[in-house]
């Protein structure tokens, strides 16, 4: 998930065609905690004469809080067998549409050798719970091995730098190819497929996992996404439009204007503008943001476990209708119920600068980013 140049060249290609994208290819260079921008999938193999690198040894696997699905597992335990390592964080967009994708390979190459092991390094502090991540394994139906890295112990030993990413490892405990963010789908199982037949694996099928992604897990329309990831917390919001701008750290009765520019935002009602989260202090505050994408999400959650929140949302002013996201019905009605990522608008072609209002009819809600597909 996060914001970054490579979201904003995607929205630029998007504005100058489909047809441009099949000759974009980016490179990614990665800010420190934040999660890579999403890639146009490209069709990228390897041939057999292909060679890859030994980048480095496997970094230790120590410093886990916790391991769900499997006891805790070592680099020297993994020896002999073929590891993909998926650094995520059950909120993230990005690493949501990556999920099919590792999922299939887990299951396709596990008689092959494969062991994946996801590592949960958390960007907010609710995905620092295991009951949290425990539950979102489940949702998502991630059933390999779960490093829960609360200290980011496991991440600064790799070095990484966004969610979601993928380290490559072969039999001699080499990492031998990464990836971050999403598409590269047909290399990366190509990579898979290499390091197996160089373990000695048999029967390695050569064909590629067919996914049919659902719900938050469908790729992204990156030729009609202009808006890009947007955190409403104070250490890293921009393009607020409130009158009076932000207060940090205290109480405020805030203001929305009859319209916003696009990718701009504002708060209405009585709210604490917090440094990773913006919480409704009273019932009824809402939020405004004009954007343009087919897809539109909020992560938020309830302030106390167990208090559900209940919201409507507003798309040009009226109910999304058949624009609603999965969390929402079509008169935009919907409950926050626990930390996490909601769908609130999927929207089919054509698409245009909308603006979007939600209105919680409940106080004590904790918002923290928006995002698109």
């Amino acid at each position: 998930m996060k914001a970054n140049k490579f979201l904003l060249a995607a929205m630029i290609v998007g504005a100058i065609g489909a047809l441009v994208l099949a000759f974009v290819e980016s490179t990614s260079v990665w800010p420190p905690t934040m999660s890579a921008a999403a890639q146009q999938p490209v069709r990228q193999g390897l041939t057999t004469a292909t060679r890859l690198p030994v980048e480095r040894e496997i970094p230790p696997l120590s410093g886990a809080a916790e391991w769900l699905n499997s006891p805790p597992l070592t680099a020297a335990q993994l020896r002999g067998k073929v590891v993909l390592i998926d650094f995520w964080t059950y909120s993230c967009i990005n690493w949501l549409r990556t999920a099919p994708y590792v999922r299939a390979w887990a299951d396709k190459y596990k008689a092959q050798g494969l062991i994946v092991i996801g590592i949960h390094t958390p960007e907010f502090e609710f995905e620092k719970s295991i009951e949290n991540v425990r539950r979102a394994a489940k949702d998502f139906r991630i059933d390999f091995p779960i490093a829960i890295d609360n200290d980011y112990a496991i991440w600064r030993a790799f070095k990484n730098h966004s969610w979601p990413a993928l380290y490559f490892v072969d039999a001699q405990g080499n990492v031998r190819h990464h990836h971050f963010g999403e598409g590269e789908y047909e290399k990366a199982e190509r990579v898979i497929q290499q390091l197996l037949s160089e373990a000695g694996a048999r029967d390695i099928a050569r064909d590629l996992v067919a996914v049919d992604a659902r719900g938050v897990e469908v790729a992204a329309d990156w030729g009609n996404l202009r808006s890009p990831e947007t955190y409403v917390g104070y250490e890293r919001t921009q393009n607020f439009s409130s009158p009076g701008g932000v207060v940090p750290g205290k109480p405020r009765v805030y203001a929305a204007p009859a319209r916003v520019r696009l990718n701009h935002w504002a708060l209405s009602g009585n709210w604490t503008v917090g440094k990773q989260a913006t919480v409704l202090n009273a019932a009824n505050g809402g939020i405004t943001y004009r954007f343009h994408a087919r897809d539109m999400h909020l992560v938020m959650g309830p302030g106390a476990r167990g208090t559900p929140v209940r919201f409507r949302v507003l798309i040009d002013g009226q109910p999304p209708g058949a624009a609603h996201g999965i969390d929402v019905d079509a008169q935009g009605h919907g409950t926050v119920t626990e930390p996490r990522m909601y769908q609130l608008i999927r929207q089919t072609k054509p698409f245009a600068d909308r603006q979007f209002e939600i209105q919680f009819l409940d106080g004590g809600v904790e918002t923290f980013a928006f995002t698109f597909g």
